[in-house]
């Protein structure tokens, strides 16, 4: 829906270029709109597979993640040692 919505808005825009600039730049201008369109529709479908893919990486049910573990704070051994010992 999105994105009928911005090729029917750059055709009206396209439609108004050709009758403002008549000729060459009116068409090329007409055609730069709809361009448009087109870039912006592949943009929103990349966002919706990065989304995916995001989702798909989150952790399941309390699982750390890698950032999660990287950013920890580290352990002091000598605590670490004493635990285990008792």
């Amino acid at each position: 829906m999105i994105i009928y919505a911005l090729a029917t808005g750059a055709v009206q825009r396209g439609q108004a270029y050709l009758v403002q600039f008549p000729g060459t730049g009116g068409k090329l201008l007409f055609l730069a709109c709809t361009g448009a369109v087109f870039m912006a529709g592949a943009k929103i479908l990349d966002c919706i597979k990065y989304e995916k893919a995001a989702f798909l990486a989150r952790p399941r049910h309390g699982t750390p993640n890698v950032a999660t573990i990287r950013h920890s704070a580290p352990q002091d051994d000598a605590l670490t040692a004493g635990r285990e010992a008792a």
